[in-house]
């Protein structure tokens, strides 16, 4: 940021004609003194006006930076130094629509995420596969069928598994193993 000196504490006793009045409005109103009073005086006052529109505090921050930047850069425009505040607080106003926007355009221009359900003919395979899984499984000894129903399908453990069925441990790994071979030479061969 560019550092302008400040006007002269003095200024002449002669009485200003009505343009040169203007000016010195003008001018008092647009120094940089003034607009880092103005900062030091209102800065958290403008956060919380940004906050009360935007979502996220570094936004916000990033917001009210850009509205001191932008008034600073303006400041020639600044016909009042008592209006300094409401083109800050306009310039936030209008800084926070404006990342609003741009957020609402980001989010629909983002790729729409595929839908988590399976699509007709998947649900109908799918369907297949777990009749023939069934059908497999009433083809197996009754132990091995209750042993890999409960440890698979109920989601229990071995030793819950042994436990339930009133067998030792060592059967049910037996079971296990004995019915998952015998359950893949099935499907495989329906493959």
């Amino acid at each position: 940021m560019p550092v302008i000196a400040p006007m002269p504490a003095a200024r002449p006793t002669r009485l200003p004609s009505q343009r040169e009045g203007a000016e010195e409005s003008v001018a008092a109103g647009t120094t940089v003194d003034h607009l880092t009073e103005t900062y030091r005086a209102h800065y958290r006052s403008l956060l919380g006006l940004a906050a009360l529109l935007l979502d996220d505090t570094a936004s916000c921050e990033d917001v009210v930076q850009e509205a001191f930047i932008r008034v600073h850069s303006a400041r020639s425009r600044v016909r009042d130094p008592e209006k300094t505040l409401a083109y800050l607080r306009q310039t936030v106003v209008n800084l926070s629509r404006s990342a609003l926007r741009r957020r609402i355009l980001g989010l629909k221009l983002l790729s729409k995420p595929m839908p988590d359900m399976a699509s007709a003919e998947e649900g109908a395979y799918d369907q297949l596969e777990r009749d023939a899984l069934i059908k497999a499984m009433r083809g197996l000894q009754r132990r091995q069928r209750e042993v890999l129903v409960l440890r698979y399908f109920a989601d229990m453990t071995e030793a819950q598994v042994a436990e339930t069925l009133g067998i030792s441990l060592g059967s049910v790994k037996a079971y296990g193993s004995r019915g998952i071979a015998a359950l893949r030479v099935v499907m495989e061969a329906q493959a």
